[in-house]
């Protein structure tokens, strides 16, 4: 099979430090490759691929809009036999009308009134969509045909660990913002007498909210490490007693809480978003609705077995699996 896949223009393939669904496209690329698939990719110019790059002008230069379209105009000369968009609905414009069925891969918040215009303008049937959770599909449902297939993690990264020391952490990993509810998982370590390590990188945007609501508590319990690359991830991640995902957005995933499971290590997170579906509750974690609850969901850690955690999610979320729905859907698209 020909499959041609976009991604967004500014962050390269694999990503070095932030990039999670710049990560799950460099997965998907090695299992289609290995299954034998032709693939080119359209991506940042300084993407590291074992498959032909279309790469994306720098984004700085004028018109970048007209010359992302000229891009990926240049699909057409790969004849693929699907197309598949994890990058914004309107990179698919310049195709929409050809027959060859086109998915789109939705990782945020899907906007219905574009996927409205995006269908009116497709080739009948030609145009469907992905989320990665049911929360993002069943927005999408009303309007248009729309399949979950989850996110994954690698089988060569994360090393379960099936035990721990009595003063292991907690952990928070991810962009340190309001909207991620570090404060929350502070206020959670410090009522459960529990250090915790804070990692992830700062938005400019958020430099105020780190100033006036982490900076002024840490110290000997509470630490802030900076952005941690892979290994370091994995090392912080399964050598944690608990991963603590306080969100206060609907999170349409969640990457970082199946990288964690993948070390055996479970997950305490608040009730929004795609979170009832990725964690499992009593198997992999516990699914709160207050801090008071993730605080007794603390001090109920040791009722979980981290091998169950992990074994759960290898069963559900392992890239295989991923890889695998990805390719029957292409192949039905395909049939169709």
């Amino acid at each position: 099979m020909r499959i041609a896949i976009i991604a967004d223009p500014f962050i390269p393939i694999p990503p070095v430090g932030y990039g999670g669904i710049e990560r799950i496209i460099h997965l998907l690329l090695q299992y289609l490759v290995k299954q034998g698939h032709d693939i080119v990719l359209v991506a940042h110019k300084n993407s590291d691929v074992v498959v032909p790059l279309i790469p994306f002008p720098d984004q700085e230069l004028r018109f970048k809009h007209f010359r992302n379209t000229f891009v990926i105009n240049k699909i057409s000369t790969f004849k693929p036999d699907v197309i598949h968009s994890f990058g914004r609905l309107a990179y698919l414009l310049p195709v929409l009308l050809s027959k060859t069925p086109k998915i789109m891969s939705y990782q945020r918040e899907p906007t219905i009134s574009q996927i409205k215009k995006a269908l009116f303008l497709s080739k009948k049937n030609s145009l469907s969509f992905t989320g990665c959770s049911n929360y993002i599909t069943n927005k999408i449902k009303a309007v248009g045909n729309s399949t979950t297939i989850y996110n994954c993690f690698p089988l060569n990264i994360y090393e379960p660990n099936f035990a721990y020391d009595d003063d292991a952490p907690l952990v928070f990993l991810g962009r340190l913002e309001e909207i991620k509810g570090v404060h929350l998982a502070i206020e959670t370590a410090q009522k459960s007498n529990k250090k915790l390590v804070i990692a992830g990188n700062i938005p400019k945007e958020a430099e105020p909210y780190f100033s006036k609501s982490i900076a002024p508590h840490l110290n000997d319990q509470i630490k802030y490490i900076g952005v941690v690359n892979d290994q370091q991830k994995n090392d912080l991640l399964r050598n944690s007693i608990a991963l603590l995902m306080p969100i206060l957005w609907e999170e349409p995933f969640g990457i970082v809480m199946i990288e964690s499971m993948a070390c055996g290590t479970p997950v305490i997170a608040l009730r929004r978003g795609s979170v009832p579906e990725v964690v499992k509750e009593n198997v992999t974690g516990y699914i709160c609705n207050t801090v008071n609850d993730m605080v007794q969901a603390v001090s109920k850690l040791s009722l979980l077995n981290r091998m169950n955690v992990f074994k759960e999610s290898y069963k559900r979320f392992n890239s295989n699996v991923i890889g695998k729905e990805y390719l029957d859907l292409y192949y039905s698209k395909i049939s169709n």
